[in-house]
């Protein structure tokens, strides 16, 4: 047994099958990542807002883990493997070929809806317009701004998001809905101390 860990350290370690070994450990990585962040997302917005049988919520923190940390996965198995394939066509690596290595496996894993894909598309769609604004600053595309900036973004942020659910509720995700409802309009509601400061309803 040790002189088969010996081997296999000394593979891994020789340099040799890098590319080969880099997508295995992509594919490890993606798993456990998207299984830390998604297991303990989904048994917090499970115990504050589903309702249910013990069985019935166990099973859908269970299956949005595995949705999560599978999907997570294949995409860097995809996205590894097709930036690859291009660095070799093209026999060195370009910008543009992680942006098509990207979007291939974009529309391929997390194109197909699902309230997990839907919740990580939208997670970096924030992120990458925030850091599209910076990028515009850096290149020097539009002036860096002379007073503080993120106070106008979250006041835009937050103006919009109540207006969106106070008078278009139906266009928010339903997680969002449930967390604005319990905050602003399950706090108008009580008819005794118990369902004012005890428990919501």
């Amino acid at each position: 047994m040790a002189s088969i860990t010996q081997q296999v350290n000394y593979l891994l370690a020789s340099g040799q099958y890098h590319t080969i070994l880099s997508i295995i450990k992509g594919f490890r990585n993606g798993a456990v990542y998207g299984a830390k962040i998604r297991f303990p997302h989904a048994l917090v917005m499970t115990l504050l807002f589903r309702r249910g049988s013990f069985k019935e919520m166990t099973q859908g923190i269970l299956e949005a883990t595995f949705t999560h940390s599978k999907n997570l996965a294949c995409f860097v198995v995809a996205y590894k493997t097709l930036t690859n394939i291009l660095a070799w066509l093209e026999t060195h690596e370009k910008q543009y070929q992680s942006f098509i290595a990207a979007f291939t496996g974009g529309y391929f894993v997390f194109g197909k809806y699902n309230k997990v894909n839907e919740q990580i598309n939208l997670y970096l769609l924030s992120r990458i317009l925030y850091g599209l604004a910076k990028l515009s600053v850096k290149r020097g595309y539009i002036p860096a701004p002379k007073a503080p900036v993120f106070p106008w973004f979250a006041a835009i942020v937050w103006g919009i998001v109540l207006w969106l659910f106070e008078y278009e509720r139906d266009t928010l995700q339903p997680s969002l809905k449930s967390s604005m409802t319990y905050l602003y309009h399950d706090s108008n509601r009580w008819n005794s101390f118990k369902n004012f400061l005890i428990y919501n309803k």
